[in-house]
């Protein structure tokens, strides 16, 4: 049985969701975390009908005050019907958030060879490996449009489930990024969502102090440690200068979310520490939501 679903924070007004990504990479398990939480879930809605389906959701806010719609390369060009589905709802007064959901070559062969599906754009029978391939090129754009990319190559549902519920009660206002701090491992790889990736391996390691080894950067004497070293006070100095630059220069541009990742080695100790520290920084600077998603943590539980 799965255990109990955490509420999803309750919107202020109608909230639409658009679910998007590679084929494989979890779309159906996302559409029914979302059912779970009260949407009213549409797939596979053709291009030429979004508008309609817009006009139907704007029209009775109070019956779908929560909606969530998936598209994909099945309606064709996705980033077409990416665009059909934002001006739809962008023109009666509707911005909805877009999640992006993505995963390792490897985990999508994995799981197209365990399941036996086939894989949309498998249709000249050259294999998964190049279907995904075209479909990651086709995606490019959409990818970009969305405030919200989750990668879900080690996730299990319930990591996925928490993500998303985090995600909702972090949405950003008209003037604000979406921001993202993820910790992780290099020996692990690095991050798919990330958009700027800083490697803290200069620092200090707590891993070879017996006493700090056992313990994560969550917890106090192991934050001492990282933070108390004077190079990494020179680093979140420049990394304050650096995104009080950065921030506003992307807003002007235009973009919705911004991903960070924070790497050392076992993503354990130092990542942790700065990732949070970083956050708070963003959260000062950015007077907005940011997310914190300790990754190798995650994979410990």
């Amino acid at each position: 049985m799965r255990e109990p679903l955490p509420p999803a924070p309750a919107p202020d007004s109608q909230h639409v969701a658009i679910i998007t990504g590679l084929s494989g990479a979890g779309k159906t398990a996302t559409s029914k975390i979302f059912e779970d939480l009260g949407y009213t879930v549409v797939d596979n809605v053709p291009s030429p009908l979004l508008r309609d389906l817009a006009e139907l959701v704007a029209d009775d806010p109070e019956r779908y005050d929560r909606v969530a719609i998936v598209l994909d390369v099945r309606q064709g060009d996705a980033r077409l019907s990416l665009g059909a589905a934002l001006g739809a709802l962008h023109g009666r007064d509707i911005v909805p958030q877009v999640f992006f959901l993505e995963a390792s070559d490897e985990a999508l062969v994995r799981r197209y060879s365990e399941t036996r599906h086939r894989h949309p754009l498998d249709t000249e029978n050259d294999g998964v490996q190049s279907a995904i391939a075209r479909e990651r090129q086709m995606l490019d754009e959409v990818r970009d449009m969305a405030q919200t990319t989750i990668d879900t190559t080690d996730l299990a549902f319930k990591q996925l489930r928490e993500r998303i519920v985090a995600a909702l009660g972090a949405q950003p206002g008209p003037e604000q990024l979406s921001l993202q701090v993820i910790s992780f491992g290099f020996k692990y790889g690095v991050p798919l969502e990330a958009d700027l990736v800083f490697d803290v391996r200069f620092m200090e390691n707590p891993f070879y102090r017996p006493e700090l080894r056992a313990s994560s950067g969550l917890t106090e004497p192991v934050r001492e440690f990282v933070l108390g070293q004077p190079v990494t006070q020179q680093f979140l100095e420049h990394l304050d200068s650096f995104f009080a630059t950065l921030i506003p220069a992307y807003l002007a541009e235009g973009k919705t979310r911004l991903t960070i990742a924070i790497g050392c080695t076992g993503g354990f100790h130092r990542s942790v520490a700065i990732g949070e520290a970083l956050a708070g920084q963003l959260a000062d600077l950015h007077m907005g939501p940011v997310m914190v998603w300790h990754r190798e943590l995650e994979r410990r539980r």
